[in-house]
This record gives C-alpha cells, sequence and structure tokens, in this order.
C-alpha cells in the first residue's frame, strides 16, 4: 500500500507547493484534485491543480518530473461534482468534465479517476436508477475505451439543507454497490472506499472490504466520531451536522487495525489517501499542515 493525501486539503498551495509538503512529510503520493477552475461551490470542491482542460505536452511532462524530482507520485485524479442533478446544465457539465478528466488520467499514464455516481436528493433510489443507467454507462465505455478505472466514493453527500432528504449521491451502501456493479458490469467501475462514511450510517465498514476485494481501486482514511448524547437527543433523521463530525485518523470512532487488517487480508495493495475534513485543523494553513503531519505518524505503522 502506498500513503497519500488529497490535495483539496491545501487550497491555496501550487501543485508544487503540494508535492513539496508531500515529500517533506514523507507521504508516498497524493490524489489530485481537477475541478473546472471557477469558484468553488462547496467546502473541499473547486480545487484544481491540475487543470485537465489545459494538459498539453509540456504540462505532461513537468508533471513527470514534479513526481520524479520529489519522489511523490500522483494516485488518482479526482473531480467530484453531481452529475445527476436535476439542474441539467450542472449535469451536463458534470459528465463532459468527468470524461475528460478520465481522457487526462490515461493521458498522464495514470490508472485511476475518482467520483461520485450524484443523485436527484428529491427522488428515491429507485427513481433515480434509469437516469443513472442513462448517465453512467457511456462515462464508463470512455474510460474502458481509455484503460481507467473510476472509483467512486461512498459519501452520502447529506450535510447541509439543500441536500436533504436524499442526499446528493446514490453509491452508499454495500446494496447499491452491488446493484451499481451488475447493472453496469466493467472491470474499469468500482470503489474509492471510505469507512468514514459508513460508520456514519452505523454500517459495518470492515465486511465490505472482503465481499468488495475486486472493486477496491482507492481508499480514502478519514475517521468520523459520532456523538452519542447528541445523537439520543435529536435521531439519526436529524442533518448529520448535528451529531456527528469528520475527525483525522486515530481521532474517531474507527478501528484502524481491524481496517487494514482486513485490507491486507482483501490483499489490497493500492493507495490509501488521507482526506482531512476535520474543522479542529482548519483553521489556517499551519493548522492544514499539522492535520497531515498527524495523520501520517498515525497511520504510517499500518502502511510501510
Amino acid at each position: 500500500m502506498q500513503l497519500g493525501f488529497v490535495t483539496a486539503i491545501v487550497p491555496d498551495a501550487s501543485l508544487e507547493d503540494a508535492f513539496s509538503i508531500a515529500g517533506e512529510i514523507g507521504y508516498d503520493c497524493m490524489e489530485v484534485m481537477c475541478w473546472p477552475p471557477g469558484k468553488a461551490e462547496r467546502r473541499y470542491a473547486g480545487i484544481t491543480h491540475i487543470d485537465v482542460l489545459a494538459l498539453d505536452n509540456a504540462e505532461i511532462d513537468r508533471l513527470q518530473k514534479l513526481q520524479s524530482d520529489t519522489g511523490v507520485t500522483i494516485s488518482a485524479l479526482g473531480y467530484y461534482p453531481n452529475v445527476l442533478s436535476p439542474d441539467q446544465a450542472e449535469a451536463d457539465q458534470g459528465c463532459q468534465h468527468i470524461k475528460a478528466v478520465i481522457k487526462a488520467t490515461a493521458r498522464l499514464g495514470l490508472t485511476t479517476m475518482n467520483t461520485f455516481v450524484g443523485r436527484d436528493w428529491t427522488k428515491s433510489v429507485d427513481d433515480n436508477w434509469p437516469r443513472f443507467l442513462e448517465t453512467w454507462k457511456p462515462i464508463i465505455d470512455v474510460a474502458e475505451e481509455h484503460g481507467v478505472r473510476v472509483g467512486i466514493e461512498n459519501c452520502p453527500m447529506f450535510f447541509t439543507a439543500d441536500e436533504w432528504p436524499g442526499g446528493k449521491n446514490l453509491a452508499i451502501s454495500p446494496d447499491i454497490w452491488r446493484r451499481m456493479f451488475d447493472d453496469i458490469p466493467s472491470d474499469c467501475f468500482g470503489l474509492n472506499f471510505d469507512p468514514s462514511h459508513l460508520v456514519l450510517q452505523q454500517m459495518d465498514y470492515v465486511k465490505p472490504l472482503a465481499d468488495f476485494a475486486d472493486k477496491l481501486f482507492h481508499v480514502h482514511a478519514k475517521d468520523l466520531r459520532i456523538d452519542r448524547l447528541r445523537l439520543n437527543e435529536v435521531g439519526v433523521f436529524a442533518n448529520p451536522n448535528r451529531w456527528h463530525s469528520p475527525k483525522l485518523p486515530g481521532l474517531g470512532d474507527i478501528d484502524w487495525g481491524r481496517f487494514f487488517g482486513a485490507l491486507v487480508d482483501a490483499e489490497y495493495d493500492g493507495p490509501v489517501c488521507v482526506e482531512v475534513e476535520d474543522r479542529a485543523y482548519e483553521g489556517s494553513h499551519a493548522d492544514c499542515l499539522r492535520a497531515l503531519r498527524q495523520s501520517h505518524n498515525f497511520l504510517r505503522s499500518f502502511v510501510v
């Protein structure tokens, strides 16, 4: 396995600076954010460390040199829109850019890009399904054509009022993953697995590693703490921000020894990238660097 981090935590750093940070701390790799240039619409979004629309041969050479000089590799390219949004213009733009990121992944000699499948949050899973198939079969066709694996993160995207009641990502549970992979059977369609999103849903975050071992393309390392006293007051149907907190690895409810043991048993040998969303470490760039150092120190004993 390789230990890395998601570059969304250093939004104001240049890509060169991100590589330097990773190398100085001792990370092996980074998942690099590739949003279209522009203003962020939510936290950790809208970050463009690689502009795939401006990726020419000179830029490709520069990125290869950055990796060679620092010893830090790119684990995947990341872009997380909602391609099933009821706003058709938003959905179309997301689809087009996902395909552009897939093509850029291939041009850079990489194997994986990560994203969401999206969801119309006002509709049920079943009512979303026809549009899911209509949208995602052509995307996976592009991925197969270019030899790129698409890793779907299992975040429910239900944390703010505009995401209520269904969340903005269908791919939240093993039951839905099985349906996805049965209906779009492709070696290029898999998971960017984040255990914290199963903790949020009161689910087993270890068993799916064995059940979906052949679909583990990429892993995010993020912890999560559930405030049981608060949950007892407001219940699981309250907005999750009222009763949970994303935390750095080791500061939440995940048993990381058990989790990495299951990854080893599943014969996973890919990247594990820290995704920092802990508000206690967001006050400044220095706090973000402290979060990356602390996460590296904690996880390095599991990834050697």
